[in-house]
């Protein structure tokens, strides 16, 4: 039985080059697509269910990706314009929880991943090799992340939260 918290499999982390960028480019690219396929002709019934016991609601996944991706942004412009920043971290919990993503529909958090992801692929397509080492420091888990670890760690929960969505729909036949 595959464990449903990691569908896609753990993160791995790989060393730099162009057509491993290319491809996450593109899977950034494809991302809101994915998503709104993923959720494509589900109701409310159904986008208010947890992908797994214990798990968000679909709707929760949904905004789940676009409040973590419009941090993620942040904290590539900080990295790029700043010494090793120390970022803000943010509990995804308890975001999870607030009013907006309850009750607000998901096609407005997939419109807003569609609009930041093409202003975030003009920017991650201009860096060179040398602007991909650069780092920031994060508080909580008391380390620095190099840009090119944390887009692939970007890409990777995108897939990461669309398989959840997918299996969901697959075991209840949807």
């Amino acid at each position: 039985m595959k464990d449903l918290r990691y569908p896609i499999g753990n993160f791995e982390l790989k060393p730099f080059d162009e057509s491993t960028k290319n491809g996450w480019l593109n899977d950034m690219k494809m991302l809101s697509t994915d998503l709104e396929t993923a959720i494509k002709n589900l109701d409310k019934s159904q986008l208010n269910t947890p992908y797994r016991e214990d798990g968000w609601t679909v709707l929760q996944v949904v905004h789940h990706l676009a409040d973590s991706h419009m941090n993620a942004f942040v904290v590539f412009k900080l990295a790029i314009t700043e010494d090793v920043p120390t970022i803000k971290d943010y509990s995804e919990h308890d975001w999870s929880f607030t009013s907006d993503v309850l009750h607000t529909p998901a096609i407005i958090s997939i419109t807003l991943l569609q609009a930041l992801h093409q202003r975030w692929i003009s920017l991650l397509s201009s860096l060179t090799e040398e602007q991909w080492q650069k780092k920031f420091y994060h508080p909580t888990h008391k380390v620095e992340i190099s840009l090119w670890d944390f887009f692939a760690i970007c890409t990777w929960h995108g897939k990461h939260h669309i398989a959840h969505i997918q299996n969901l729909r697959e075991t209840n036949g949807w």
